[in-house]
């Protein structure tokens, strides 16, 4: 874990390590990080403190209800709008026919990578009727992705999704020189890049994976992702999809803003889940996988369990409430006013709720009792948000994510009928819908190809119709024809963008932009009985996905935990694992780093 969260009490700590022990394993965890602003949890000593008000229903409040009530404390989750948060999924209204259920729209498709850990250990404490757990029977993995290139003339390909083939397993010491041939041949689908550039490239991920944590903390944290693979100079193919095009669709981050540590830093997890050689990521595992997604629409699978598990075990959920503003005196949040003008009292408050919500809760009396939510307004936040089109043939592709590499607003798409294991003709709609291609939109501001405008300049159909233009000629490369506009029988963008008249957007995300680490806050503040979470927080993944939020809500639950000194032992939190082979040079890295020296690839 991060020092930022050392400051919990030696027993808390203790008892969290085990925790993590339980579930991981032995292998060698990312090494800590000093954050020199790090302030100590406040503590009392009474016990009888149990009244816990969660303000959003995401993955991280959900998170936090999920924690504290299976630990005696008395929640109630305040949600204005959905519970899930941007994971939800909704039904396209007016749409079900003959007894079937409405179309399956969605914010965007789920993505559960291998290096992901605490959204899958929540899946599984959460039973279903009839018996197993959401992960069990809700998560299942993809063994392949369909990689498309914008404009370069090649017709779609497919790629393994996992590179344990390409590591030797012979021995017990993988060499980093086998790092690297793996790495390089996972790669070799990106067309066009001189094989001495994609090898260069690998070598800086490479850097990332062998930096000790004060450099990349320190150098990279404060790098563009697009100046650490020294882009400039390269092929277009490397500037356009090694440098660019991946980072956007793996992470939905824009290389030429995000921080070269955390951009690293998730590659690397991907990498190594993918690889297949530490246990504690399940890659290869009956219920384990690279790349995994659920099998049915994710309200569907996992959310409404979820919920309703939470609702057996007690938890309260007040629905069409958000909270307005945080009232303090001497030091303490003494109550919280809603929207609706109604007051909360008690004796925890977790701020669960986006960056776009948090700001305004920021007054002056707030930010002098917590210093360190006044970095929140230095935060950046974007879109991305899903279409879906409901086509009348079912997709002959095995069961894969689509990458369409280079498309001007960063297309990833998923076909959902073949994973799904359903018909839907016979499920969804009016009986005419046999596949639904899910298509997530990762970049609203450059301009596109019917148009010339960016997302945000678009009508709802002009975004329609440029999606599908830009996906098709990816797809339909190299004379194949994927993608047939005559198959669309209707399609739904995600509510939360509006137009009245301007384009706006319910749903925001917080990016990873360099430097902006420092201006995160921990999931406790100097407020003694406040917490914050969301994806905005402080966590090990450090990225704007709901398994960093699922990690914020477990922190804010530990927080309150070593707050109300509670006997209870903490929730898990895990850190991404690495190679313990790699150890020795990090330690090397660490001399040089403090002598000033570069990093011994770094050419």
């Amino acid at each position: 874990m991060d020092d930022d969260h050392n400051d919990f009490s030696r027993r808390s700590v203790l008892r969290g390590a085990a925790a993590a022990a339980v579930l991981a394993g032995t292998a060698v965890a990312l090494p800590t990080v000093k954050v020199p602003s790090a302030q100590a949890v406040p503590r009392t000593t009474n016990r009888r403190k149990r009244e816990v008000a969660i303000f959003g229903g995401g993955m991280s409040g959900l998170a936090a209800a999920h924690e504290l009530v299976e630990r005696g404390f008395r929640v109630t989750v305040y949600e204005p709008a959905f519970l899930g948060g941007k994971a939800r999924s909704h039904d396209v209204p007016g749409t079900a026919r003959g007894g079937r259920l409405p179309l399956p729209g969605e914010h965007g498709f789920r993505f559960f990578p291998g290096c992901y850990q605490h959204v899958t250990e929540s899946m599984e404490r959460i039973p279903l009727a009839g018996g197993g757990n959401v992960k069990d029977r809700h998560l299942i993995n993809v063994e392949t992705a369909v990689i498309a290139f914008d404009e370069a003339g090649y017709a779609p390909t497919t790629a393994p999704a996992s590179i344990m083939g390409f590591v030797d397993h012979a021995s017990s010491i993988v060499e980093l020189d086998n790092l690297r041939n793996a790495l390089t041949t996972g790669l070799k689908f990106v067309v066009d890049v001189p094989p001495q550039e994609l090898a260069y490239f690998v070598t800086r991920e490479l850097i990332i994976a062998t930096s000790c944590q004060e450099r990349r903390l320190g150098q990279w944290e404060n790098q563009s992702w697009i100046q650490f693979v020294k882009a400039k100079g390269k092929s277009p193919a490397y500037q356009r999809y090694l440098a660019g095009a991946l980072t956007r669709a793996l992470v939905a981050a824009k290389s030429q803003t995000a921080s070269a540590r955390t951009i690293g830093q998730i590659g690397l997890a991907l990498a190594t889940s993918a690889t297949g050689l530490l246990s504690q990521y399940d890659a290869g595992l009956v219920h384990g996988g690279v790349d995994r997604i659920l099998n049915a629409p994710t309200n569907h699978a996992w959310i409404d369990p979820w919920v309703g598990h939470l609702r057996r075990l007690g938890v309260n959920f007040v629905m069409g409430e958000g909270v307005a503003e945080f009232q303090i005196s001497r030091g303490r949040i003494t109550g919280a006013r809603l929207r609706s003008g109604a007051s909360v009292s008690a004796d925890w408050y977790v701020a669960a709720v986006p960056l776009d919500r948090l700001r305004p809760l920021l007054t002056p009396a707030l930010v002098n009792g917590a210093p360190s939510l006044a970095g929140v307004r230095h935060l950046e936040a974007d879109w991305m948000v899903g279409i879906q089109y409901f086509l009348s043939r079912r997709s002959d592709l095995p069961p894969s994510h689509i990458a369409a590499l280079g498309t001007p607003w960063a297309l990833t798409g998923l076909f959902q009928a073949r994973p799904w294991g359903v018909d839907f003709a016979k499920t969804y709609g009016d009986g005419r819908v046999r596949d639904c291609l899910s298509i997530d939109i990762s970049d609203w501001d450059k301009p596109g190809i019917m148009y010339g405008k960016s997302a945000k300049q678009c009508t709802k159909r002009e975004i329609a119709r440029e999606v599908w233009a830009q996906m098709s000629r990816a797809m339909n490369s190299g004379g194949k024809r994927i993608l047939r506009s005559e198959e669309i029988v209707t399609w739904s963008l995600d509510p939360g963008v509006t137009w009245s008249p301007q384009i706006a957007n319910a749903t925001p995300l917080m990016v990873n932009t360099a430097g902006s680490y420092q201006h995160r806050p921990t999931a406790y503040t100097t407020i003694p009985n406040l917490f914050i979470g969301g994806d905005h927080v402080r966590t090990n993944i450090d990225l704007a996905t709901m398994e960093g939020a699922n990690e914020s809500g477990r922190r804010a639950a530990n927080a309150i935990l070593a707050a109300a000194d509670s006997p209870a032992r903490p929730a898990p939190v895990l850190p991404l694992w690495e190679l313990p082979m790699l150890d020795p040079i990090k330690a090397e890295d660490r001399k040089r780093y403090r002598a000033g020296l570069p990093h011994f690839l770094d050419f």
